[in-house]
């Protein structure tokens, strides 16, 4: 099976990612709910390990994991501000939107830096990739502020983009 080599780093990082879902999930470290997280994390793990070789590109280090952080600073930052500007739109008594889809340029190399991305983008009120072709994603925006590719991958990704690079590559 290609990529076997790399199982016991798949299921650390995988057993990791489950575990931190787990306990967000449950918001409490309560001795029984840690230890049948652990375990139902494990067993998720080994199962899929072998199948998730995105897994396999996570390096975690201080660096990565303050970047990481900074990251979630800032999409809980442009989450908040396209919220207010969606609700803008919609309490709006006229709604002056251009909506349309943009052929935007990624930098990210690594297929879970690029999932990463593309989750980050739909998930910001406004905004919704529609497609991903190799170094493009094609994004549809509830209200397009410029048709230039360069400005428009700077104004929807660029900010998410910097953060991705150092956490995946």
């Amino acid at each position: 099976m290609p990529g076997t080599a790399h199982i016991p780093l798949q299921f650390i990082n995988l057993w990791v990612t489950l575990l931190i879902i787990w306990l967000i999930a449950n918001n409490t470290l309560e001795f029984n709910t840690l230890i049948v997280g652990v375990v139902v994390s494990a067993v998720i793990a080994v199962a899929f390990s072998s199948f998730s070789r995105v897994y396999s590109v996570i390096r975690w280090s201080p660096k990565v994991i303050f970047y990481y952080l900074i990251y979630l600073t800032v999409f809980f930052i442009e989450l908040v501000k396209a919220n207010i500007n969606v609700m803008a739109l919609v309490f709006s008594p006229r709604i002056n939107i251009n909506p349309g889809i943009i052929k935007i340029k990624t930098r990210l190399k690594s297929p879970i830096g690029r999932l990463a991305l593309a989750n980050t983008i739909t998930l910001t009120p406004g905004t919704l990739v529609v497609d991903m072709d190799n170094d493009f994603l094609y994004v549809h925006c509830i209200n397009i502020h410029s048709t230039d590719q360069t400005r428009a991958t700077e104004e929807i990704s660029g900010r998410f983009e910097k953060l991705l690079r150092v956490i995946y590559g």
